[in-house]
């Protein structure tokens, strides 16, 4: 294969300002931008050139703006058909790493969405459609229960008769704590599961406290910390949730909160188990440096998740902030969710909100409340649960007969171990699979996984677990 000998120079090693660059030096880091590209290639197929590309992206020797070398020149640089290099180039559009700009030529993209915050813009990648996108860590919508009847017992008119009504209905109030995992002093709503561990969070830690959490873990938490100007102490996980002996070592550094998830932990899958949950208990219990810390537990997807109802609150109840969330089982544009503990803090989390938004809209209360108590509704949620987890079953062999062993996760999401995440991406990308990049997930070492949303796999199992085992080794 012929191919041009460039002695190895990053872009930044050509002395050109990039500011300046637009001037005069233009012409110049464009030139080394193709000698750049050229020469980082080993392997002149699309998955080689797109995973080169995508490491010189990742390391920072290719930065937003910079114009790749057209397709033509690259491929006579590397002695392959214009047809190879226009695959990559596809590979690492579909993955948000370059946009194609027309005869302008294709560039290095910028950050994507500004709007959202830090590790949300990790995980968004982009909204160009693909064959399958198992990136979004959403509910399949096929599996939602049907919403004509709660909506037919809404009232046609949006009343309320007192801005100092009780926040939520009696109705609603009386389902949640019959269903409550324990007796809890008090409850309320809120708008989803993330306004209600920002809301907890406001109430329970100030600039500089720690804050343990799991390690990995749900990434706008870890946003949210740092917007309150907390500490993380990140905490490892086994297959039955987080660590009881690193949860011990993590609380000598005094904590004022722990946050976790007792059920279908984003982005792994797993779920505590009921001696788990007492063990951790008793490990807050009798810790000589955080015995009164405030556990806020975001149990998002109880309702799809096979494993049983569990809460820290059952051992702890005083120090217990519980949330459930009805997005993933219910609709993620209902936005409602629970939360329920101490009436000292809640009772205060209510009285802030009366000064915000006052309270969540009554008449999706109604609709919730309907969709907890007609039986069609539960039947329809308890029929998503058996398929979600069918799915992961089906996915978990099919990824085992192609070499990967991968117990099945609970809920819909599970956590895949890749050999170099970026590389695995855009291998996946090329095949028309977007999967979540996993370091956004991460608090300690970073790399190494990506997750993978298997509840929206609904059929080709074999071929999907081909691509994603594949993938893993690259």
């Amino acid at each position: 294969m012929r191919r041009k000998h460039f002695p190895y120079v990053s872009v930044y090693d050509v002395g050109v300002n990039i500011d300046a660059g637009r001037e005069q030096g233009n012409g110049r880091r464009e030139a080394a931008v193709v000698t750049t590209v050229a020469f980082a290639v080993e392997d002149a197929t699309p998955h080689g050139i797109a995973a080169a590309v995508a490491r010189l992206i990742t390391s920072g020797d290719l930065a937003p703006g910079d114009r790749l070398p057209t397709v033509r020149e690259l491929a006579a640089d590397l002695g392959v058909s214009p047809a190879t290099v226009s695959h990559a180039w596809q590979a690492l559009s579909g993955v948000g790493l370059i946009i194609s700009r027309g005869r302008s030529g294709s560039f290095v993209m910028a950050s994507p969405r500004k709007w959202l915050p830090p590790r949300y813009q990790g995980l968004a990648g982009q909204l160009e459609a693909t064959r399958l996108d198992l990136s979004t860590g959403a509910p399949d919508p096929a599996l939602l229960p049907a919403l004509e009847t709660a909506l037919s017992r809404v009232s046609t008119r949006a009343g309320t008769n007192s801005y100092l009504d009780q926040p939520v209905i009696p109705e609603l109030e009386a389902v949640l704590r019959e269903t409550w995992p324990y007796p809890v002093d008090a409850v309320t709503v809120v708008d989803g599961a993330l306004d209600a561990i920002s809301r907890a969070l406001e109430l329970t830690v100030r600039f500089g406290d720690r804050v343990v959490v799991e390690d990995p873990g749900f990434p706008p938490i870890f946003d949210l910390l740092e917007h309150f100007g907390a500490v993380r102490i990140p905490v490892g996980l086994d297959e039955n949730g987080m660590r009881p002996d690193l949860l011990e070592a993590a609380l000598v550094q005094r904590p004022t909160v722990i946050v976790l998830q007792p059920r279908a932990q984003n982005p792994t899958g797993r779920s505590l188990t009921v001696e788990r949950s007492k063990e951790l208990a008793a490990v807050i219990r009798r810790s000589h440096h955080a015995s009164d810390a405030i556990v806020i537990e975001d149990d998002h997807s109880g309702a799809i998740t096979t494993a049983p109802d569990v809460s820290l609150g059952s051992s702890i109840p005083e120090q217990v902030l519980h949330i459930r969330s009805f997005s993933k089982s219910h609709g993620p544009d209902l936005r409602i969710a629970a939360i329920g503990g101490p009436a000292e803090l809640v009772d205060q989390l209510v009285a802030r909100r009366i000064l915000g938004p006052g309270w969540t809209s009554r008449m999706l209360q109604v609709m919730l409340h309907d969709l907890l108590t007609d039986a069609a509704s539960v039947s329809e949620v308890n029929d998503a649960r058996h398929v979600y987890r069918a799915r992961q079953r089906r996915l978990s062999e099919a990824l085992a007969a192609h070499g990967l062993d991968l117990a099945p996760a609970d809920g819909i999401n599970t956590w895949m171990p890749v050999a170099d995440e970026r590389t695995a991406i855009v291998q996946l990308s090329a095949a028309g699979i977007r999967v979540a990049v996993g370091t956004p997930f991460q608090s300690g070492q970073q790399g190494g996984f990506v997750r993978v949303t298997a509840g929206l796999v609904r059929d080709d199992f074999d071929s999907v677990a081909e691509s994603l085992a594949s993938a893993s080794r690259a």
